[in-house]
């Protein structure tokens, strides 16, 4: 355990100091909060991938999205609104439900009471499976309120003889013992991982994707979550908890370092490639980090050009194989920043 713990605790730093190396930090995180967001909700089953996400928020029409990605929206905006109230609340109910709201607004599971702490008693177990062939079934809403208030009181309490690491595993599989809500418990409880992470500035921004781990051994995940609450078994929950975190912290340090090199590559062709329209393409570059599909229509207010020279620019990127035409369209193209967006590719 303790050999595990270290590993995780120097991949943690080694990432969080990898990204202050970044040339801006905050543009960066755009996308290692989609990755996460993309993943934890594939766990509950979703389809969508990073491409969907990025495309509907670019306002992309396409019949063939899944419908779910919408649900990956909604988790993006709740780690963001979740990041922003720690400035104000401590990471108590109060919070958690804020983020259940947003999390199930407008999408599946909206009818499950978004924000509510359940009042009926929900159960784990194979779909369309009754109470009584449930695999677990959590605590019964008279039992929530002394429930939840001693994990807020464990969340906040000053442990200086518990590793903080340590503390964050404990806490993440206990909220989804409690299972506080009708829907949605599995994602809050893997945004409560990072809340966790930031609080403790274990991490200055949000860029460890912890359910790319979860997801790619989704079996064992959950089979150890429900040997804490059969057997008590919390040592092999931890340990696989820690490896995952040194494991995701080393994969998210390598895409830090594979942007970086990725930067410079590209500037270096503008510079060389370009000519007199190099100054205002390394402009458009630094902008396709943080929103990586792109209009002409965008070139031309970020620069304060004409729609013309926009559109001479954008096609000197795609000459350059930077950007590749996403609509198929001969008006209202898009544009996607692919060589960026495959770092993050999550198949």
């Amino acid at each position: 355990m303790q050999t595990l713990l270290s590993n995780a605790d120097r991949a943690l730093g080694r990432l969080d100091g990898s990204i202050q190396t970044l040339p801006n930090p905050d543009l960066f995180v755009f996308m290692y909060v989609r990755k996460e967001a993309v993943l934890s909700s594939q766990i509950e089953g979703t389809q969508s991938s990073i491409n969907d996400v990025l495309e509907l928020e670019a306002k992309i029409q396409d019949h063939r999205r899944p419908k779910d990605v919408d649900e990956v929206l909604n988790y993006v905006r709740a780690m963001n609104h979740g990041l922003a109230r720690l400035a104000e609340l401590p990471i108590c109910t109060r919070l958690l439900r804020e983020i259940h709201a947003r999390l199930l607004e407008g999408v599946r599971g909206r009818n499950q009471q978004p924000g509510e702490i359940r009042t009926t008693q929900n159960w784990i177990g194979p779909g369309g499976c009754s109470l009584t062939e449930a695999t677990f079934v959590p605590p019964p809403p008279s039992a929530l309120p002394e429930t939840l208030s001693d994990f807020e009181r464990f969340l906040n309490e000053d442990s200086t003889d518990l590793p903080a690491l340590i503390k964050i595993g404990l806490a993440h599989a206990q909220f989804e013992t409690i299972h506080p809500f009708l829907d949605g418990n599995g994602r809050v409880g893997r945004l409560l991982i990072t809340f966790l992470l930031c609080q403790r500035e274990m991490l200055i921004r949000p860029v460890l994707y912890i359910s790319h781990y979860f997801r790619g051994h989704q079996s064992e995940y959950y089979d150890l979550l429900q040997a804490v609450r059969d057997q008590g078994d919390w040592e092999s929950w931890l340990k696989f908890f820690l490896a995952g975190v040194a494991r995701v912290s080393n994969e998210a340090t390598e895409t830090a370092r594979r942007i970086v090199d990725l930067r410079e590559t590209h500037r270096m062709l503008i510079i060389q490639a370009f000519g007199r329209a190099a100054g205002n393409g390394l402009v458009v570059l630094e902008q396709l980090f943080g929103r990586p599909i792109i209009r002409v229509k965008d070139v031309e207010k970020l620069l304060e050009v004409t729609f013309a020279a926009a559109n001479a620019l954008i096609q000197r990127f795609v000459d350059a194989g930077l950007l590749t035409e996403i609509t198929g369209q001969a008006r209202n193209r898009l544009f996607r920043y692919a060589p960026y967006v495959d770092l993050f590719a999550t198949d």
